[in-house]
């Protein structure tokens, strides 16, 4: 399983930004409970092969608080991302922040 052999690190170089320093970036989302949210909302990531480090949800009423923490992120691609949660019907917001400089490159 080749894609595992490389944990935290971003399989998909960002095209729009390949010069840009990456960063861990934080997601907090406020959404509508609906079953299938958590996949929606998760399936962004998914998608561009990115893992998280850290996912955290609490149910408040009727509403999700969703955090999602993600390392090795270019600020463009986070914003993009960002953009396309904030597009998904039962998101109300998106809140992006820059945690600190990416790890993954102080590593290396």
């Amino acid at each position: 399983m080749p894609l595992l052999d490389t944990p935290g690190q971003s399989l998909r170089p960002d095209a729009w930004s390949p010069n840009q320093a990456h960063c861990r970036v934080q997601y907090q989302l406020l959404a509508d409970i609906e079953a299938d949210i958590l996949c929606r909302v998760l399936n962004h990531f998914a998608l561009q092969f990115l893992i998280p480090q850290r996912v955290s949800v609490q149910q408040q009423e009727s509403t999700l608080q969703v955090e999602v923490e993600l390392d090795g992120l270019s600020w463009h691609r986070a914003g993009v991302i960002a953009d396309k949660l904030r597009n998904l019907i039962s998101v109300s917001s998106v809140e992006l922040a820059m945690v600190e400089p990416s790890r993954l490159q102080a590593a290396g």
